[in-house]
């Protein structure tokens, strides 16, 4: 493996970990901490509520939890950020514009490509096909050699190596 591309794999670990779990935690144990010793401590009325901080943690993780969770679905199923974030990862996934390796790349493909070489030769020996067909089978084999060949199709809005 190049050690460029090692680098990179290294950072998105190393970033997927950090902001995933690391951030989260000390996130989460951060407002707590803050929340209870800033505030709560310095209004009597609260402070009855909550006269220790274990109390505070479990009444706003049974308060917090399921509010971040409906927040969460909010932004999945109900705004338009989640589409917008969706279709910007489309537009920079090489993989939208060429073949994903394995078996899609070793199986599927090669037989789809196969399948319409006989479809062809079916169709020319019943004289079914129309110059049209002919144009549009040759112009879908060209797409299926070009993505086994590795290379890419479409208009991605970058080229990769």
């Amino acid at each position: 493996m190049k050690f460029g591309r090692v680098v990179s794999r290294f950072w998105f670990y190393f970033r997927t970990g950090y902001s995933t779990y690391f951030t989260f935690l000390l996130g989460y144990v951060s407002t707590l901490v803050t929340v209870y010793y800033l505030a709560i401590k310095n209004m009597p009325e609260i402070l009855d509520l909550f006269p220790h901080f274990s109390t505070f943690i479990v009444v706003g993780t049974l308060i917090g939890v399921p509010m971040a969770t409906v927040v969460g679905w909010l932004h999945l199923k109900r705004t338009p950020a989640w589409t917008a974030e969706m279709d910007i990862s489309a537009e920079a996934n090489p993989y939208n514009y060429r073949l994903y390796p394995g078996y899609w790349k070793e199986v599927f493909t090669p037989l789809y490509l196969e399948l319409l070489r006989h479809d062809r030769k079916l169709l020319t020996a019943n004289n079914l096909l129309t110059p049209e067909d002919e144009k549009t089978i040759s112009e879908l084999e060209q797409k299926l050699e070009t993505l086994i060949s590795g290379s890419h199709v479409g208009k991605p809005r970058r080229k990769w190596v």
